[in-house]
C-alpha cells in the first residue's frame, strides 16, 4: 500500500512514513506535549480569570522574554559558566575516585559507604555551610555545584569499571598486560557508557547546584534574578528567567549527549 506524496508526485510507502515517524518521533512528541501545556496554560487564565501577579498569560511571559531578552542572556550566561566550571570539575573528580574505588576492595569497602551517608544528607540544608568556607564569590556557588553533581558520576563510573568483561580482563593478563594497559585499553572503554550516563545526570544537578547557591548569595545570574523577580511580584519575569534557565539546562544536556554519540561511533561503544 503507498500514499501519493505532495512532492513531484512522489509515491511514500507507509512503511518509510513510519520509518520518519520513529526518526522524528523523540523532538516532535516533547513538542506536542509542550504546546499542549501551553494551550491549557492559556485556557485556564482566561476561563479562571487568574490575575497577572498569580500566573500570568504565556504571551505575557513571551513579552517580557523578548523585551528583556539581552538582560536574562547575560545573566543565563552566567549562570551558565558556572554549571559548566561545576560540572567539569565533578567530571574530574568522579573519575579519579570512581577509579580509586574500582581498583581497591579495601578503599570500596571504606569509601563507598560513606558516599552513600553523604549523598543521604540533605543538601540544600547544607547551602549555607558553603557561604561560610568559601565566602560570597563565585567559588561557593561552583563548589556547592560540584557537591550535587559529583556522585552519580561516582556511581555510574564505577559501576561501569567494576561491570567490565572478567574473560576480556584475563585474556589481557593471560597476554603479560599491565594494570594501566587493562585499564585504559579494556575497563575504561567498557565504561564510557556508563560514565556518560553519570555525565548526563550530573549536568542537570550541576545546573540546580549553581541556582541553589545563587538563590543564597547570588548577585547576578538566573537564580538570583528568579529571587529578585519573586520579591518584587514580577511574575513574569520570574517565569521568563525560569524558561531560560530550562533552556540552557536542556542545551548542557544535549551537548553531553552528543559527545557520547561522537565517542559512540568513534569506539562502537555497547549501550549501558
Amino acid at each position: 500500500m503507498t500514499l501519493h506524496g505532495p512532492i513531484a508526485g512522489r509515491r511514500i510507502g507507509v512503511g518509510t512514513l513510519l520509518a520518519w515517524f520513529r526518526r522524528v518521533r523523540p523532538v516532535a512528541l516533547p513538542l506536542v506535549l509542550g504546546a499542549l501545556i501551553v494551550w491549557i496554560w492559556h485556557f485556564s487564565i482566561r476561563s479562571l480569570h487568574l490575575p497577572e501577579v498569580v500566573l500570568p498569560a504565556p504571551d505575557s511571559v513571551l513579552g517580557v522574554t523578548t523585551a528583556n531578552f539581552l538582560f536574562l542572556l547575560t545573566h543565563g550566561l552566567y549562570t551558565v559558566r558556572e554549571a559548566c566550571a561545576a560540572l567539569l570539575a565533578s567530571i574530574i573528580i568522579g573519575l579519579v575516585l570512581a577509579t580509586m574505588l574500582s581498583a581497591s576492595r579495601h578503599v570500596y569497602d571504606g569509601v563507598f559507604p560513606n558516599l552513600i551517608l553523604l549523598e543521604l544528607v540533605p543538601k540544600i540544608a547544607l547551602a549555607p555551610l558553603f557561604i561560610i568556607w568559601f565566602g560570597n564569590g563565585d567559588t561557593s556557588r561552583i563548589v556547592f555545584g560540584i557537591f550535587l553533581s559529583f556522585f552519580p558520576i561516582v556511581l555510574a563510573t564505577t559501576a561501569g569499571l567494576r561491570a567490565t568483561d572478567l574473560s576480556a580482563i584475563r585474556l589481557c593478563q593471560s597476554l603479560r598486560a599491565t594494570k594501566w594497559q587493562i585499564f585504559f585499553q579494556v575497563q575504561f572503554p567498557y565504561a564510557l557508557p556508563y560514565i556518560f550516563s553519570g555525565v548526563k545526570i550530573g549536568s542537570t544537578m550541576a545546573m540546580i547546584g549553581v541556582i541553589v547557591a545563587e538563590f543564597i548569595n547570588g548577585n547576578r545570574g538566573l537564580g538570583y534574578l528568579i529571587m529578585f523577580a519573586a520579591s518584587n511580584m514580577a511574575t513574569a519575569l520570574m517565569f521568563a528567567a525560569t524558561f531560560l534557565l530550562c533552556v540552557f539546562g536542556v542545551l548542557l544536556y544535549v551537548c553531553v549527549a552528543l559527545v557520547e554519540k561522537l565517542v559512540a561511533l568513534r569506539y562502537a561503544l555497547p549501550k549501558a
